[in-house]
C-alpha cells in the first residue's frame, strides 16, 4: 500500500488530504472520501485503507483548513459540551459552493497522478458530507459514476443546492443509507429523499438501515456502532463500486 499526505493547493489555501492507493496493477479508480463532522483522525484513514485495498486511489481531504484545524484531538480540550459546540461552529464554516472547489482541486490533481485513473470516479460522505458526494456528482455528471450519503445530513432543503436537487442532475448511481433513528436526518426527510427518487425514477437507492443510529458505521462511535449494519454498507459500497468504476 502507498500512503501520502499532501497540501493540496485550492483556491482559498490548501487542503491536507491523505491518499492510499495499492502499490501495484495501476492506475486505480479514484474515490473522493469527504469526512464526517468530528474531522480527520486515525479512524477515517483506517477507512481509506480498507478501501485503498480493494483496488482504490482514495483521497481524504481536510475539509477544515480554512479553520487552520486539521484534527479536533489537536485542539485544546473543553468540556464535552463546549467542544461539542466547536465542533458545530466548525461544521457551519463550510457550504457546498466551498467544498466543490475543493473537489475540483482535488480532481485536478488526482487526473495529475499516474497512479490515479482519469475515468470515471466515486464519491463518498458520511454525516455532513453527504450533500458534498451527492452534489459533486450533480457537478460533474459525465465523470462521477457513484456517490454515496452514509447518513447524511441536509439533503432535503429548501436551498438551490440543495442535494435533493442535484441528484436529479447526476447521471451517475447514487447511494443512501440512512438509518432509522437519526435526530439530524429524521424520517420525514427519508420518506421525502425516497418519494423524490421514486417519482423521478432516478438511478439511485434509498435505504433505511432499521434499528441503528447516525453514527452506526464508525467502529469508535461507542455504543452508536453496529457491526452488522456497518459490514452491511461496506457491502454496499464495493458492490457499487464494482458495478460503476470497473
Amino acid at each position: 500500500m502507498i500512503e501520502q499526505t499532501v497540501d493540496i493547493p485550492t483556491k482559498h489555501g490548501a487542503t491536507t488530504t491523505f491518499i492510499a492507493h495499492p502499490e501495484r496493477d495501476g492506475p486505480h479508480p479514484v474515490v473522493m472520501f469527504f469526512m464526517d463532522a468530528p474531522a480527520i483522525r486515525e479512524e477515517l484513514r483506517d477507512m481509506a485503507r480498507r478501501i485503498a485495498a480493494a483496488g482504490y486511489y482514495v483521497m481524504l481531504p481536510n475539509l477544515y483548513y480554512r479553520k487552520g484545524v486539521l484534527e479536533l484531538k489537536d485542539l485544546p480540550p473543553l468540556p464535552d459540551a463546549e467542544a461539542r459546540a466547536r465542533m458545530f461552529e466548525l461544521m457551519g464554516s463550510i457550504t457546498i459552493p466551498l467544498i466543490m472547489d475543493d473537489a475540483d482541486a482535488l480532481l485536478d490533481y488526482a487526473d495529475r497522478d499516474p497512479a490515479a485513473s482519469k475515468g470515471k470516479i466515486a464519491t463518498l460522505g458520511y454525516c455532513m458530507s453527504g450533500q458534498y458526494a451527492i452534489n459533486f456528482a450533480a457537478r460533474y455528471p459525465e465523470r462521477v459514476a457513484a456517490a454515496a450519503s452514509i447518513y447524511g445530513v441536509q439533503l432535503v432543503t429548501d436551498r438551490p443546492d440543495s442535494p435533493h436537487l442535484a441528484a436529479q442532475k447526476a447521471k451517475g448511481e447514487l447511494y443512501f443509507a440512512c438509518a432509522e433513528h437519526d435526530v439530524y436526518a429524521p424520517m420525514e426527510t427519508v420518506q421525502a429523499l425516497d418519494q423524490l427518487v421514486k417519482s423521478k425514477n432516478l438511478n439511485a437507492e434509498v435505504e433505511l438501515y432499521e434499528g441503528v443510529h447516525h453514527g452506526f458505521a464508525f467502529p469508535q462511535r461507542g455504543a452508536v456502532y453496529d457491526k452488522p449494519a456497518a459490514e452491511r454498507h461496506w457491502e454496499r459500497l464495493f458492490s457499487l463500486w464494482k458495478r460503476r468504476l470497473s
